[in-house]
């Protein structure tokens, strides 16, 4: 009988458990998610305005084959166009130009006779800043400026963005995954989180190169599995960030890697614009943040001969091999209490 009203007791869901009653508001509890929205909101409109509101170069690499004087008065005529806006390289023919622009070495060549080599694979901003300063040194040197596209964008990707917009929604889920792993499954073993890291980062990249690449609208066109390896390595960094962030941190990690890897890795990335259109400032996060260094390596895959390539497959596993470390003596050495302790409990992370 117990047996047979046993089995007509209705289950008790999770959600029919009876929660505490609201309480009274606390100004912390009111202010507190407002302020670090709006902080996180602010620092966003600062540092994308800061860095793109009026960019211009700073030492953008130019290269020529001139020398002597002819170097000399051009050196001249790009000072008046953009004051510190270029750096030059001197090539000893226009073979060695060529292969520097197509190298990415420098962003342009000029050759002397009003003919400049330049790559629209580098965006619509270095094209208008190369061809606009080299026009002046042209008409000084009574010539009409002719240029040739070395180093073509591709054919999915005519303005040079697509590499952006690809980094951004691979980052974008990164921190979502960063985020989400803990929360989802707040007791999941080292091991097992670590495999689930492996995993997002392979179908991340598999799915990104697939999509953006020959196979879907050739705005990579570079090869498949290098392309699909940079992007792997690219998204487990910024996950693997975020999650330690958020270990480290607790809550606040989740505004930490929002600002670090969101605002600061998307901005300085050069997916919009190259390095050198940066303030000071933010230039140097590109060289370090795992976007800036992916973005690269993808745009050299797919345009420059592989320009960016070896430093991304040594900075990038830097960034997940030293999360990983950090998450294990976070969430393993340190939990292996002695004997007779009580082991620290582990505590699910509320978002922001």
């Amino acid at each position: 009988m117990s047996q047979r009203v046993a089995a007509r007791r209705p289950h008790k869901h999770a959600l029919d458990v009876a929660h505490a009653p609201p309480r009274p508001g606390t100004p912390r509890a009111v202010l507190l998610p407002a302020a670090v929205v709006l902080l996180i909101g602010t620092v966003f409109v600062s540092v994308y305005l800061a860095a793109f509101h009026a960019p211009r170069p700073h030492e953008l690499r130019v290269g020529t084959t001139e020398i002597g004087t002819q170097q000399a008065l051009m050196r001249a005529g790009l000072a008046r166009a953009i004051p510190g806006g270029f750096t030059l390289e001197t090539y000893p023919d226009e073979s060695a130009a060529r292969q520097a622009v197509q190298e990415r070495s420098v962003y342009a060549a000029y050759l002397g006779r009003g003919e400049l080599l330049y790559g629209s694979a580098n965006g619509a901003a270095v094209t208008a800043t190369v061809t606009n300063a080299f026009s002046s040194v042209a008409h000084a040197e009574h010539h009409g400026l002719t240029v040739e596209d070395v180093a073509p964008a591709a054919p999915g990707d005519t303005r040079g963005l697509s590499v952006f917009y690809a980094a951004f929604g691979l980052v974008l889920a990164g921190y979502l995954f960063g985020m989400t792993t803990y929360q989802l499954a707040p007791r999941l073993q080292y091991r097992w989180r670590m495999a689930s890291l492996a995993l997002f980062g392979i179908v991340g990249g598999v799915v990104v190169t697939t999509i953006a690449g020959s196979a879907g609208f050739d705005a990579l066109p570079g090869p498949f599995l290098p392309l699909a390896v940079v992007v792997a390595l690219m998204g487990a960094a910024v996950a693997a960030t975020t999650m330690v962030l958020l270990r480290l941190c607790g809550s606040a990690g989740v505004s930490l890697a929002s600002i670090l890897l969101l605002i600061l890795g998307n901005s300085s990335s050069g997916g919009i614009m190259p390095a050198a259109y940066l303030p000071g400032w933010l230039r140097p996060l590109s060289d370090i943040l795992p976007v800036g260094v992916g973005v690269r390596a993808m745009q050299g895959l797919s345009r420059f001969q592989d320009d960016g390539l070896s430093r991304a497959l040594v900075i990038l596993p830097v960034w997940v091999l030293g999360a990983a470390l950090v998450l294990y003596l976070k969430d393993v050495f340190r939990r292996e209490a002695p004997t007779g302790a009580v082991p620290e409990p582990e505590v699910q992370p509320a978002m922001s």
